[in-house]
């Protein structure tokens, strides 16, 4: 039987972090899905899925990436009122259990991940998670196979890891921060001790680091690049596609060991509005 995997980003950014993706079948009915973070409200979800003729059903629960309020925002209403798994690792779940957002409702909806891969959807969706730095009480990516697609998302990553880009390496689909572009923070009105956390290691990736972590992992069966997290105050969409679409250009150029393969499609996603539907 013949499926289709699809994504979607309902926001991202400091203003709020949510993501969807799922498989859907033949008939186009979602078949299997998970959401990645929680900074999205479940109203405004409910109406963004109805968009796409989806409901809260067409996800199996929440992957958490870490727990600063971008993040987790209304991981309480969703442990409220969905009473769907929360899967984090065990470092990140205990300190979600402490958190003041989340403290009251979270522990009926409490997942923890072992490390390998761990089953979500049985025979159809399994995740492992990465840890990458920033500074939060705990930070993971998430590589995913959904059947037999790969799928890696690494959001709020202070600079680029071994893990990460293995599993880039392998990836279909990689969602990545390209969150600031150098000049504009250090130009821009945030103070410097702001500045130094950002662009420190533990703080966001910038597009340049974002730029060069795509020239490491790109291969011949990568057929999306989403980039995400991007600053309001530092960064633009066309600066941040201008980086990495030009490490792209060179790597698929005439002469290059990737001149006969297809070039992956390279995006930035919407700060505020929710994006596309996009079919992988």
């Amino acid at each position: 039987m013949k499926t289709t995997i699809k994504f979607k980003s309902f926001t991202s950014g400091s203003c709020g972090n949510c993501y969807f993706i799922g498989i859907f079948g033949e008939d186009d009915t979602c078949e299997a899905g998970v959401l990645v973070d929680a900074g999205f409200s479940p109203r405004r979800l409910r109406k963004e899925l109805e968009r796409e003729h989806l409901g809260f059903g067409d996800f199996a629960g929440l992957l958490i990436t870490h727990d600063h309020n971008d993040h987790i925002r209304s991981l309480g209403s969703y442990c409220k009122h969905l009473r769907k798994p929360v899967w984090t690792p065990p470092e990140l779940a205990g300190a979600l259990s402490r958190h003041f957002i989340t403290g009251e409702y979270y522990g009926g909806c409490r997942q923890e991940l072992a490390p390998g891969w761990n089953e979500l959807v049985p025979g159809r969706i399994r995740a492992q998670y990465f840890e990458v730095p920033h500074d939060a009480s705990y930070t993971v990516g998430y590589a995913l196979l959904l059947d037999d697609y790969k799928f890696v998302i690494m959001t709020d990553i202070g600079r680029m890891v071994p893990q990460a880009l293995a599993f880039a390496r392998q990836a279909d689909t990689v969602v990545i921060e390209s969150n600031y572009d150098l000049y504009m923070l250090r130009h821009g009105s945030y103070p410097r001790e702001l500045q130094d956390r950002i662009c420190g290691g533990n703080g966001h990736l910038s597009n340049a680091e974002c730029a060069e972590a795509i020239g490491d992992f790109a291969h011949p069966g990568l057929r999306n690049i989403f980039l995400c997290h991007l600053s309001e105050h530092n960064n633009t969409p066309e600066l941040a596609l201008r980086a990495s679409s030009e490490v792209l250009s060179g790597l698929f150029a005439p002469g290059t060991a990737l001149q006969d393969e297809r070039i992956p499609r390279l995006c930035p996603l919407p700060r505020m509005t929710p994006s596309p539907l996009f079919v992988l």
